[in-house]
C-alpha cells in the first residue's frame, strides 16, 4: 500500500478545461468524452442541440446543448427507459443487452407542431419514434415504425420545406430514403437511391440527410475511414458522390480517423463537421472542424496546422460558457442529474435521491455485469479521477459496494462485507465478451485489507486513470478514511483499448448483494476531476 499525489493529473484536468474555453481559438476534442454517433441540429431557440448514441445505458439517447458548437452541456435523453426487451432489465433469468439500445440515430425539431421527434433502431431491428414537447421532455414513445423487424439502421430524419418527414438509412450495403406519413409515424413508401458498390465500398452507415439550397445532400460514410456526401435535387435521387474525408489524419495523438457525423451551419452561415475520433480507451470523443463549399456544390473540409482534421480551429462563435464537466455531486433534490446513467434500466424501488444516494441491493449474484442498479459516469479528459464518498452503515452480510473503472473489461476498488468483517478489497479484469456480451471472466482479487470494527462507516474510494490513446491507459485504486490521505491499494490495472465494446470506460458506482438483498449504502458525495 502506497501513499501518493494526484496533483498532476488534476492541473491536467484543469488546463483541458480551459482550452475550449478561450475567446479565439478551439482546441478537439471539443468533449473528452464518450458521445459517439452525433447527430447535430439547430433548435427553435437557435441553440444547437446534440444526439449522442449510449447504447444498453439508461435513460437512453443523450441530448447536449451548445450555443457556440465548441461548449455543451448534457440536458437530458429522448429515451426515459430502455423498453425494448426484457434483457434491459437484467432479469434474475439472466437476460442482458449489452452492445443493444441506442445506435446512431436521429434528432429533429418540427416547426408545424412544435414537437421535437428522435427516430432509432435497436438491437432487436425495429425503429421507434419518441416525441416531445419541449427537447428535455417529457419524452413519450410514439411509433414502432413496421412492426416485426423494419430497421431504419443508422438514420436520419428531414422535415422538408413542405414539412415532409423524410428519413435516409441503411439496408445491408445500401442506403436507402424512406417517406413518412404527415404525422411522422408510418412510413408511405422507401426507395434504394445508393449503393455501397458505387463508391467500392463493402459497407455504408452513419447516415443524414440535409436540404440546403434545394438541394439533397445525404451524409454518410465507409466504416473505419472515409465521409461521403452525395447529392441530388430529388430524395429519390439519382444522386452523385464526392469524398469528404478519407483516413484523415486525427487532430489527437493516437486518436482514430473521423469519418461518421453531421453538417451544421451557423448563424453566421458558416458550416461545420462535427465527427469523432477513436480514442480508447476513453471512447469516441467529438471532433469539430469547418468546412467551405466548393463551386461543383460540395463541401470541402478546412484542413488545420497538421494537414488533416486539425487539433485547433478559430472559435465559430462568440464563447458561451456551459457548467463544467469536472464537479463535485452532492445529490440535492430527489433526482439525479443527466450526467448519470445506469448500466440497463434501473429497478427504481431499489434507490433514492434525497440529499445523498441511497443505493439497496438489487440483485444477489457474483457476477457485477449482472448487478442491477449500477450507477455510471462518463470519464472526463486525459487523466480523470473519479472518487466517491460512501456511508456503508447498512451494508448487510455478504454485500458488496465498490467503484469501478467499468467496461466490457472492468476493475474496481470496495468493500466487502463477510459476517462482521469489512475487507477492502480491490479486484481486476472482470471481462464481457465483447462481441457478445456473456460473462468470460469474474475477476481475481488482487489486494485486501481489513477495515477495523471499531473502524467509522464511512470511506472514500478513488480511481486515477490515463485514458490517452497513446498514454500508459493505466488505471490505480485507492482509499481513504478521512477524505485527504489516499492510500494505494493494488498494483495497476491496464485498461482495455479494444474497439469491438464500441463504448468508453466510465465509472461505475456498485452495491449487490452475494446472499440476500436488504443492505444500502449511501452516497454521499462524488467528485469528477
Amino acid at each position: 500500500m502506497l501513499r501518493f499525489s494526484i496533483l498532476a493529473p488534476l492541473l491536467a484536468s484543469a488546463l483541458l478545461l480551459a482550452q475550449v474555453t478561450g475567446q479565439t481559438t478551439f482546441k478537439n476534442p471539443v468533449i473528452y468524452e464518450d458521445f459517439p454517433d452525433n447527430d447535430i441540429t439547430v433548435g427553435p431557440d437557435n441553440a444547437f442541440y446534440f444526439s449522442a448514441s449510449n447504447f444498453h445505458y439508461s435513460p437512453g439517447a443523450p441530448i447536449l446543448k451548445s450555443f457556440d458548437l465548441v461548449n455543451w452541456q448534457l440536458i437530458g435523453h429522448s429515451i426515459p427507459r430502455l423498453d425494448f426487451g426484457g434483457g434491459y432489465d437484467l432479469p434474475a433469468s439472466g437476460e442482458r443487452a449489452y452492445r443493444g439500445g441506442t445506435w446512431a440515430s436521429s434528432l429533429r425539431y418540427r416547426k408545424s407542431n412544435k414537437t421535437w421527434y428522435w427516430i432509432g433502431c435497436t438491437n432487436f431491428w425495429n425503429t421507434w419514434v419518441y416525441t416531445a414537447p419541449s427537447v428535455t421532455g417529457p419524452w413519450t414513445r410514439a411509433a414502432n415504425i413496421g412492426p416485426g423487424g423494419t430497421c431504419y439502421y443508422d438514420n436520419g430524419l428531414l422535415f422538408d420545406d413542405d414539412d415532409t418527414p423524410y428519413v435516409v438509412y441503411t439496408k445491408d450495403a445500401t442506403v436507402n430514403v424512406a417517406q413518412l406519413a404527415a404525422d411522422g409515424l408510418s412510413q408511405v413508401k422507401s426507395v434504394n437511391v445508393v449503393n455501397a458498390s458505387m463508391v467500392g465500398a463493402d459497407s455504408i452507415e452513419g447516415n443524414r440527410l440535409y436540404k440546403i439550397n434545394g438541394t439533397y445532400y445525404i451524409l454518410n460514410d465507409k466504416p473505419g475511414s472515409t465521409t461521403y456526401i452525395w447529392k441530388s435535387k430529388s430524395p429519390w435521387g439519382p444522386y452523385t458522390s464526392k469524398i469528404l474525408v478519407d483516413s484523415i489524419k486525427s487532430p489527437l495523438n493516437g486518436g482514430g480517423s473521423p469519418h461518421q457525423g453531421s453538417l451544421v451551419q451557423t448563424p453566421k452561415g458558416d458550416w461545420y463537421y462535427m465527427s469523432f475520433t477513436w480514442a480508447f480507451p476513453s471512447g469516441r470523443l467529438p471532433v469539430l472542424a469547418p468546412i467551405k463549399w466548393g463551386s461543383d456544390g460540395f463541401p470541402v473540409l478546412v484542413n488545420g496546422a497538421n494537414g488533416g482534421w486539425g487539433d485547433s480551429y478559430p472559435m465559430p462563435l462568440n464563447v458561451h460558457a456551459m457548467p463544467n464537466w469536472t464537479t463535485t455531486y452532492t445529490f440535492q433534490g430527489t433526482s439525479l442529474p443527466p450526467t448519470f446513467e445506469w448500466n440497463h434500466n434501473p429497478d427504481t424501488t431499489k434507490y433514492t435521491v434525497n440529499n445523498s444516494l441511497t443505493l439497496s441491493t438489487a440483485s444477489i449474484t457474483t457476477d457485477i455485469y449482472s448487478a442491477r442498479n449500477t450507477l455510471t459516469h462518463r470519464v472526463h479528459g486525459e487523466y480523470p479521477v473519479g472518487t466517491v464518498q460512501i456511508d456503508f452503515t447498512n451494508m448487510a452480510d455478504g454485500d458488496r459496494v465498490a467503484l469501478a473503472a467499468f467496461r466490457d473489461r472492468s476493475s474496481y476498488i470496495g468493500i466487502h462485507r463477510d459476517g462482521s468483517t469489512y475487507t477492502l478489497t480491490t479486484k481486476f479484469n472482470m471481462t464481457l465478451d465483447e462481441w457478445g456480451g456473456s460473462t468470460l471472466d469474474n475477476g481475481t482479487v488482487v489486494a485486501t485489507t481489513k477495515l477495523p470494527t471499531s473502524s467509522s462507516k464511512k470511506i472514500w474510494l478513488r480511481t486515477n486513470m490515463d485514458v490517452r490513446p497513446d498514454g500508459s491507459n493505466n488505471a490505480t485504486f485507492s482509499y481513504s478514511t478521512d477524505g485527504k490521505s489516499f492510500v494505494l491499494l493494488g498494483g495497476t490495472y491496464k485498461l482495455y483499448t479494444g474497439w469491438a465494446f464500441f463504448l468508453g470506460y466510465r465509472y461505475g458506482i456498485l452495491n449487490w448483494a452475494t446472499k440476500a438483498l436488504g443492505g444500502s449504502v449511501k452516497v454521499l458525495s462524488f467528485t469528477v476531476a
